[in-house]
């Protein structure tokens, strides 16, 4: 039987955590000869995953990218959660991000790594004209992927209908026009929609929203990324649910 096509974790934070959250999802781990530590080392002899020592050379020819720091994980390709199993909890719905035709995986994978730092978010992205989670995103999260819930839906503007349905309400982040987020009381459960850099949210998403807002930038005639702000967004979400 052919063997599932996988993924490949790489460099110390990303393989730890995943040796922590989930060891049973790693098939297979290379270290290059000169490889030391020993904490990742103990944690996979423990988990009794094969453990394979190889040359530089060797380890560029399995994963060719910068900062491999000595490690590569062959890994069970990530999994999405249903966005259903999203909605289902009454008791303590999460805060859900949308993400509007976000391409960079380099701010897909910081803001998974925000919304673990924070805890309690869950992520939802478009299937078609949008960034997936693959091995890039994994590796700048730094393993924030196994604390935070990702679903992949056919159609964002759908999902969100659903999350109203359900009880939440939609809020999403504009660069002007928008309420102040330091003055505005959110909504819960809330929705935080964010869109794409220069193109912002489109117009079939923002119709749904109940409430827009906006930070407020006296400095330079500049924007925040998606991923900087999101952290910004995050933390007042986070500080007004605790009240």
């Amino acid at each position: 039987m052919a063997k599932k096509p996988g993924t490949y974790l790489y460099g110390k934070n990303s393989v730890l955590e995943r040796l922590k959250a989930n060891p049973g999802s790693i098939r297979q781990v290379y270290v290059q000869d000169n490889f030391r530590a020993p904490d990742i080392l103990k944690a996979i002899r423990s988990a009794k995953i094969p453990l394979k020592t190889v040359s530089e050379k060797d380890l560029l020819r399995i994963k060719r990218a910068d900062r491999l720091q000595g490690i590569i994980a062959e890994a069970e390709k990530y999994r999405y959660i249903p966005f259903e199993e999203l909605l289902k909890n009454d008791i303590d719905k999460k805060p859900l991000i949308f993400l509007d035709g976000l391409n960079d995986p380099h701010n897909l994978g910081s803001i998974i790594r925000i919304a673990a730092c924070f805890g309690g978010f869950a992520i939802v992205i478009p299937e078609h004209s949008s960034c997936e989670v693959n091995e890039t995103v994994i590796h700048v999260a730094s393993g924030g992927e196994n604390f935070v819930p990702v679903a992949q839906v056919t159609n964002l503007s759908a999902a969100l209908l659903k999350a109203k349905k359900a009880g939440y309400w939609a809020v999403g982040t504009v660069i002007d026009g928008g309420q102040d987020i330091n003055s505005v009381s959110l909504p819960f459960p809330l929705c935080l929609v964010l869109g794409a850099e220069g193109k912002g949210i489109r117009y079939g998403i923002e119709k749904h929203l109940d409430m827009k807002i906006s930070l407020p930038m006296e400095g330079a005639q500049l924007s925040f990324n998606v991923a900087m702000a999101c952290a910004i967004f995050s933390y007042e979400i986070i500080k007004q649910r605790e009240k």
